[in-house]
């Protein structure tokens, strides 16, 4: 086997454990997972209580991301967004809001299981403006040059794929536009063997 087959099959089986982790908190958020998650994380990293009560909370309660971007990020009305990652739904459902009903915001994400909690969470707020997608964050269902701002809050880390992602986000944002990217550093390198452990990436 080939070293590029060797890496292909890491990239595929660290994908799949990622996958696997997500659908697990879609559908057992209340459970241990691999990483904090939830209303509890959402309030630590600056999301105010009083917006985590007026949000949907099947959004809340699987929240996965590493900070507020959707809150930091400049959104102005009428705008086109790109949530990419979606998740339950939380940032996504919080550029709904920002943008409002003249706007339009798409959320993509890879988990099927995420996005039946983002569609409930959707309904229950009433977000017309909102179209959901399932896809690959390389490989973005969207057309060039088609949302003006991109909001990324936290799946770079969990993506080994990042010069195709970021690439793709380029393609589909307009002249102009703007990704905000929130994500994990990590201070030192990990070594070989710990990139190639599913575990290490949650960690």
């Amino acid at each position: 086997m080939s070293a590029q087959q060797i890496a292909s099959n890491k990239t595929s089986e660290l994908r799949e454990g990622v996958r696997q982790a997500y659908t697990a908190i879609a559908e057992h958020p209340q459970e241990d997972p691999p990483f904090p998650t939830g209303r509890e994380l959402a309030a630590a990293l600056g999301y105010s209580p009083e917006l985590l009560d007026e949000l949907p909370g099947v959004a809340v309660e699987a929240f996965a991301g590493v900070s507020c971007v959707s809150l930091f990020a400049e959104v102005p009305r009428g705008a086109s967004v790109l949530d990419l990652g979606c998740g339950a739904g939380l940032d996504t459902l919080i550029a709904a809001r920002r943008v409002g009903r003249a706007g339009q915001v798409i959320g993509v994400d890879f988990s099927e299981a995420m996005l039946r909690r983002a569609r409930q969470a959707l309904a229950e707020a009433g977000a017309t403006q909102v179209e959901l997608r399932q896809g690959d964050a390389e490989r973005l269902p969207l057309k060039d040059a088609s949302v003006e701002i991109a909001l990324v809050n936290g799946i770079l880390n969990l993506n080994p794929a990042r010069q195709e992602i970021l690439c793709e986000l380029a393609r589909v944002l307009q002249p102009g536009g703007t990704a905000y990217l929130a994500e994990l550093v990590l201070q030192e390198p990990l070594s070989e063997e710990e990139r190639s452990r599913p575990a290490s990436w949650f960690t």
